[in-house]
């Protein structure tokens, strides 16, 4: 985990897009989910249409491929969600995502031990994101979240830098479990952005998801047990249970 560049975190960038026809086309500030751009409909309104396969990149490198819940490999993102899109008046579309970045490959299945050791390690990773963000870019950071973040920088500065041991990183939760309180709800917060409704989505866990599962094979298996209602959704008070975090400490109000 410690290998991750946390600079690519959203590999599919932002998750809308539109297509400008021309400065006085209203087609201008319309905004299309993935997989779709905008058109002008035979009454003169913009909708957003699937895009056509034919115009993604077709020449474009193995980095960019991307592996479907199909078990297909697509040459890029683009691909993918003008395919996924086509078939969104069938059943087959709800049961279709985007599993993780690169080409398809064997995944290893997930053993219980292994499932109940992921989230130390993930928890650790996420409380490095923070870090990080907080070093290299505090400028995307309000004033409440870097003052909320400075106890847990000031704290982490006291550790020696290495690789940590499943035990350690346990005890380490133990001892300090108020330091991963607001990394946790941080991480929501990131992830909870289309729309901003207290629940994750499928599509929401991508940027996160997609980029673990090649790496760690637990992901899936662990984001898929989130989901305690099996309601499609990790809300935030399944997702700080899924993270170790006691319930009286998961908070709405935590969250900037």
């Amino acid at each position: 985990m410690e290998n991750m560049n946390l600079n690519q975190l959203n590999p599919l960038g932002s998750p809308f897009q539109y297509r400008n026809l021309g400065p006085y086309d209203s087609c201008k500030n319309m905004h299309c989910r993935h997989g779709r751009v905008c058109k002008i409909n035979e009454i003169g309104n913009p909708t957003c249409i699937c895009q056509a396969v034919t115009s993604c990149p077709v020449n474009t490198p193995e980095l960019a491929q991307v592996c479907g819940t199909n078990n297909m490999t697509y040459r890029n993102p683009c691909e993918f969600f003008a395919s996924k899109c086509l078939l969104e008046e069938t059943e087959e579309e709800h049961n279709i995502h985007l599993d993780y970045m690169g080409p398809c490959k064997y995944i290893a299945p997930c053993v219980d031990n292994e499932l109940n050791e992921f989230p130390l390690r993930l928890r650790d990773w996420l409380k490095n994101i923070l870090i990080h963000v907080y070093e290299q870019s505090p400028g995307l950071l309000s004033q409440k979240e870097r003052t909320a973040i400075q106890e847990i920088y000031d704290d982490e500065q006291r550790l020696q830098p290495g690789d940590y041991s499943l035990a350690q990183l346990s005890d380490d939760f133990n001892q300090n479990y108020h330091m991963y309180i607001y990394p946790v709800h941080w991480q929501f917060q990131q992830l909870d952005q289309h729309p901003i409704d207290g629940v994750l989505s499928h599509s929401e866990l991508a940027p996160l998801r997609t980029t673990l599962i090649p790496l760690e094979h637990c992901t899936a298996d662990f984001f898929k047990g989130c989901d305690f209602d099996k309601d499609r959704g990790v809300s935030l008070r399944e997702w700080g249970t899924c993270f170790g975090i006691k319930e009286e400490d998961i908070n709405p109000n935590f969250i900037f």
